[in-house]
């Protein structure tokens, strides 16, 4: 199988999600063969996103913070500062001899994290059912620390992605049903003892997203 070209990494710092969600469907909307496959790393401002198949009443209490509903995979989950954001524009069927489909797709993105999270001595892993990745051992074991909801159009196109919980205040997921599952815990890196800087890990992830998707089955 041949290479896939790698993403273009894209830093779009802090946005408001509202403006991120319009740009990404733009961007898809209006690209062609030739559009690069792009990463875009975005923080945002406190907003609850809704899945196409999310229940609402899993927003038990909003405390004034947006709950915006998208046209991604998934239930609901939370953005905010300290969180980084990574959105994958992707032609899925571009440069192999076959298309890479979303149960691959999604393997890849999650084995980015687990190798994100791995460069800073923390243990994740995947569940079967529950897209994302938790805590594998210690006292936060099952918890989790990444969220993971995508839209792929007919056409192969993808965009949504994934969120890694950097340091945050954790305080606004106790008020949802986080990817609707009732006493799910989440965590972050700076509650398990790492205090790297937001850009550090970002770089890091981007790094492991771009080898990931490049890298052929």
């Amino acid at each position: 199988m041949t290479l896939c070209m790698p993403p273009e990494i894209v830093q779009r710092g802090q946005e408001p999600y509202a403006a991120t969600f319009a740009a990404m469907r733009a961007y898809t909307d209006e690209r062609d063969a030739a559009t690069p496959d792009q990463v875009w790393l975005v923080e945002h401002p406190p907003v609850y996103t809704l899945g196409l198949g999310a229940d609402p009443a899993h927003v038990l209490n909003a405390h004034d913070i947006p709950v915006v509903q998208t046209d991604r995979g998934g239930e609901v989950t939370y953005h905010g500062p300290g969180q980084i954001v990574a959105y994958l524009l992707l032609d899925l069927r571009r440069n192999r001899d076959g298309r890479m489909y979303a149960r691959e797709l999604v393997h890849r993105i999650e084995q980015a994290v687990i190798n994100t999270l791995a460069a800073y001595n923390l243990a994740g892993e995947r569940k079967a059912g529950a897209p994302g990745i938790y805590l594998a051992d210690g006292p936060f074991k099952g918890a989790k620390i990444a969220a993971l909801g995508l839209k792929i159009r007919g056409n192969g196109c993808t965009y949504h992605g994934l969120s890694l919980n950097v340091a945050m205040d954790l305080t606004p997921f106790s008020w949802i049903n986080p990817c609707g599952y009732e006493g799910l815990v989440t965590v972050d890196m700076r509650s398990l003892g790492v205090h790297a800087a937001l850009e550090k890990v970002q770089a890091v992830l981007a790094a492991n997203l771009r080898d990931g998707l490049a890298r052929p089955a």
